[in-house]
């Protein structure tokens, strides 16, 4: 009896959430560890597919690093790296696509209609979704030399973001599970970071709630500890004061560029934790980061 109370207790916690979301749109960014571990990809299944039939639009961005890696070993192609960036020939190109497009979204899609959901996979060429250009990396040089040019290859950044397919899956209730590959003007197919399209898909579609999932609980403090909770402008005081580091820093700045556009909130949170996203959105006290616009007196 104690155990049915204790259910009955969090699917009340769970009901003005659940009101709330409603008809929203929330972009999910899917990665780390929560896309290996085959318990986890199985939850985040689940969680997708009950976000549907509540009533909320989920739209997933899924990476693939770790799978891309495995198939360039596997074809003897050697990996470097600028800023944390992939640098992508065109051989490396072919390979992003064929593992991102080709086999993670598929494999995504997959489970997600397994365990009962309609789930559609798309890049970001599929109707021109995400549109791109070459992402240009500038160095600074000696101070009386001018910046030095960093070519990434086929890394692209997001310029736009055409809706139209996402708005006819959602009116005929199919799930989006997008990879991140975009298209430039020329018809070249581009490597672009997943969260840089999560957050640019979020801005486009005024989506309720961005929420990045990755391999550490959340944002913290010096001394190691979670926090819950902070606006953009004390995420740039963390980053000013070498609090906010490292690898956190991107992930900060997409989730500030999507409040800013009009995302109602951003979420970074623990993908290793089982049903991570649930935990996240539909209990008062959450499991990680959650970062808001900043107070207009801010």
């Amino acid at each position: 009896m104690d155990t049915c109370l204790s259910k009955a207790k969090i699917l009340i916690e769970a009901l003005p959430y659940i009101r709330a979301f409603a008809d929203q749109t929330i972009v999910i960014k899917y990665g780390g560890h929560a896309m290996v571990d085959e318990e986890l990809k199985k939850n985040f299944a689940l969680d997708i597919i009950l976000m549907k039939y509540i009533g909320i639009n989920p739209v997933v961005v899924h990476g693939g690093g770790p799978q891309i890696n495995e198939f360039l070993q596997k074809m003897r192609i050697e990996s470097s790296y600028v800023h944390g960036m992939r640098v992508t020939d065109d051989p490396t190109m072919d390979v992003v696509e064929m593992v991102l497009v080709g086999k993670v979204n598929k494999e995504i899609v997959g489970l997600i209609n397994f365990h009962g959901g309609r789930a559609v996979g798309l890049s970001g060429r599929d109707g021109d979704l995400v549109k791109a250009r070459k992402l240009t990396i500038r160095a600074q040089a000696a101070d009386d030399q001018p910046p030095e040019i960093i070519d990434l290859g086929r890394v692209g950044q997001v310029t736009e973001v055409n809706p139209a397919v996402l708005e006819t899956l959602d009116r005929q209730d199919f799930i989006p599970v997008i990879a991140p590959v975009g298209v430039g003007e020329e018809g070249r197919s581009y490597n672009i970071n997943a969260d840089l399209v999560a957050g640019a898909i979020a801005a486009r579609l005024k989506a309720a709630k961005l929420i990045l999932l990755t391999d550490v609980e959340g944002v913290l403090d010096r001394e190691g500890r979670l926090i819950p909770s902070m606006t953009t402008a004390e995420a740039d005081r963390h980053i000013q004061s070498g609090m906010i580091a490292g690898g956190m820093i991107p992930k900060i700045r997409c989730c500030q560029e999507a409040l800013a556009a009009g995302v109602g909130k951003a979420h970074i949170i623990d993908g290793r934790k089982e049903h991570a996203i649930l935990l996240e959105m539909f209990t008062q006290q959450g499991i990680g980061t959650e970062i808001v616009s900043a107070p207009a007196n801010a």
